[in-house]
């Protein structure tokens, strides 16, 4: 620790001489008494020490360290700047006129060009910064440059008064073209990564949408429900820009208000135009970029297998079913073939039987006739039956084959065929024969000449 030694004053500089009546202690009166003095040690700090030991030091003016510093001072922000935010400045900006702020790209005059929408109200002020410890009037006139031409301070400020304040700065972003990627060619997306080059210009123009979060391009993986909400979402862009940093100015005077309200039209229909412009840019960037999405193709190649798999299955379907009322159809027929060849048959059989019946029947009534005739029509007395003996016998027997059914005719037969031709014997089953048709109310017995019973 070092003893400082405090001087009367600065080198160089004299005191001012003592008042003429200093000397007269009239006038003054004591009130108490000093202590005594205390011999101390005090240690050298400060940086107002500090500066007068650095001038010293370097043998500097006031001036000259006050330069110098401000120098180091620039350097040291540069060097804690980790390079984030740190860009070559444009000779074209540094020489813009302050008067064309519109004209201006502020994200590139505070060096945030690679961060533009995405910078941080942080890194704006730090850059801000920065550029104000390059580009100041007076650190520039403290450094020793004589240029008086702050045009690009003002340029500065005014992006810094624009990017801090959200209205303006979403004005800015809404017209900023820098910010947009351009989208790939087909040739490009032919060469390249589909997804890598699209990628961007969706996120991009991400940054306009009113409805958050917006759907991600996604990759070869994505489901067929995520790409279509994907591209159902762009092509229903809900867009936030306004573009009205590009108005013309609107004269603040209240001496010619059509002037005014002619300007204020002028800006709306303008700003209508750029937004149906935008839109339709929008719309085209969302088809190209689906006439060139893999997914989709496949996604219909899909569709159309399972559309193909279902119609083929449906045919198979169709052709079972044609087939089961074919066969169905063909058992039909062949039943019904079968049923009429049965009933043709039996048609047949029945034709048979009832001409077998009815020969039968035939046989047997000459059974009938042939049996009286056998026993003389019961001639009496051995010899030639009469005429009249022979009608009247055909006539009841007539008239009983007349009165009974085939089965009934031929039980009878199966009786004469028995009695032969016993005449007795043949007559008594004729008599048996028509006491039963008598007494079932077939034929009355006055009807009978010969076969009474």
């Amino acid at each position: 620790m070092g003893t400082l030694t405090v001087a009367a004053g600065p080198p160089g500089l004299s005191l001012p001489s003592a008042r003429p009546d200093a000397g007269d202690k009239s006038f003054f009166k004591a009130i108490g008494k000093l202590s005594s003095s205390t011999d101390r040690q005090i240690e050298p700090y400060g940086p107002h020490f500090l500066a007068y030991a650095r001038r010293k030091r370097h043998n500097r003016t006031f001036s000259e360290d006050e330069r110098i510093q401000a120098q180091e001072k620039a350097k040291k922000v540069e060097d804690d700047d980790p390079g984030e935010i740190s860009e070559p400045e444009d000779p074209l900006e540094l020489a813009r006129d302050a008067k064309d702020w519109k004209g201006q790209d502020h994200y590139k005059i505070l060096g945030l060009s690679k961060y533009r929408y995405k910078a941080t109200e942080e890194q704006i002020k730090k850059a801000h910064r920065k550029k104000v410890l390059r580009h100041h009037p007076d650190k520039k006139a403290a450094a020793g440059q004589s240029d008086e031409n702050d045009s690009f301070f003002k340029c500065i400020q005014r992006a810094n008064e624009i990017l801090l304040d959200p209205v303006k700065r979403r004005q800015f972003d809404s017209v900023d073209e820098e910010a947009n990627e351009e989208p790939p060619s087909k040739k490009e997306v032919q060469k390249g990564n589909f997804y890598k080059l699209w990628r961007p210009v969706f996120e991009s123009e991400a940054r306009f949408s009113n409805r958050q979060p917006v759907p991600q391009l996604g990759g070869d993986k994505s489901t067929e429900q995520e790409v279509k909400d994907f591209y159902d979402f762009w092509y229903g862009f809900d867009s936030w820009r306004s573009f009205e940093y590009l108005d013309e100015d609107v004269p603040d005077d209240n001496e010619n208000r059509d002037h005014k309200r002619h300007i204020e039209k002028k800006n709306a229909n303008a700003r209508r135009k750029r937004k149906t412009e935008d839109t339709a840019r929008l719309r085209k960037v969302v088809d190209d970029c689906l006439a060139q999405d893999e997914r989709i193709k496949k996604f219909r190649q899909a569709a159309n297998a399972d559309r193909n798999k279902k119609k083929l299955e449906k045919e198979a379907a169709a052709k079972k079913l044609d087939e089961e009322k074919q066969r169905k159809k063909e058992e039909e027929e062949r039943l019904r073939a079968e049923a009429e060849e049965a009933a043709k048959a039996e048609r047949a059989e029945g034709k048979k039987a009832k001409e077998a019946a009815k020969n039968a029947v035939k046989k047997n009534r000459r059974v009938l006739k042939n049996s009286v005739k056998d026993v003389n029509y019961f001639a009496e007395g051995g010899g030639d039956a009469s005429a009249a003996q022979i009608d009247n016998v055909l006539s009841d027997v007539e008239l009983i084959t007349g009165k009974i059914d085939p089965d009934e005719l031929a039980k009878l037969v199966g009786k004469l065929n028995i009695a032969g031709k016993d005449g007795v014997r043949v007559k008594e089953a004729y008599q048996e024969e028509t006491a039963r048709l008598v007494g079932d109310g077939k034929i009355k017995e006055s009807e009978l000449k010969v076969l009474k019973a």
